[in-house]
């Protein structure tokens, strides 16, 4: 119990999901999710239906279904970049 005091939840779990060796997969799928989220969210904004996004997207629905499905990770930067090209917000990567 002593060691909750001085470390955050968060950096705790984190080097419990190490411990356990699944840091890097349980990281990537947290990744996905908000991203299909974001997406979501920017399409409800600007009011576009599926249909609409994957023109603006120029590509099919089947894609754009994957990147908003939360468990399909093979998504390419592609098509994070036709995304953000169709809705407006900036794509930023970065690696920490």
């Amino acid at each position: 119990m002593e060691e909750w005091k001085k470390e955050s939840i968060g950096s705790f779990f984190d080097k419990w999901l190490r411990k356990e060796g699944v840091y890097e997969e349980a990281t990537a799928a947290a990744i996905k999710r908000v991203l299909a989220r974001q997406v979501d969210a920017d399409m409800k904004e600007w009011i576009f239906s599926k249909a609409e996004m994957a023109r603006r997207m120029r590509t099919s629905r089947a894609a754009l279904d994957r990147l908003l499905d939360p468990e399909y990770d093979a998504i390419t930067l592609s098509t994070l970049r036709k995304a953000t090209t169709a809705v407006g917000p900036e794509l930023r990567l970065e690696l920490r």
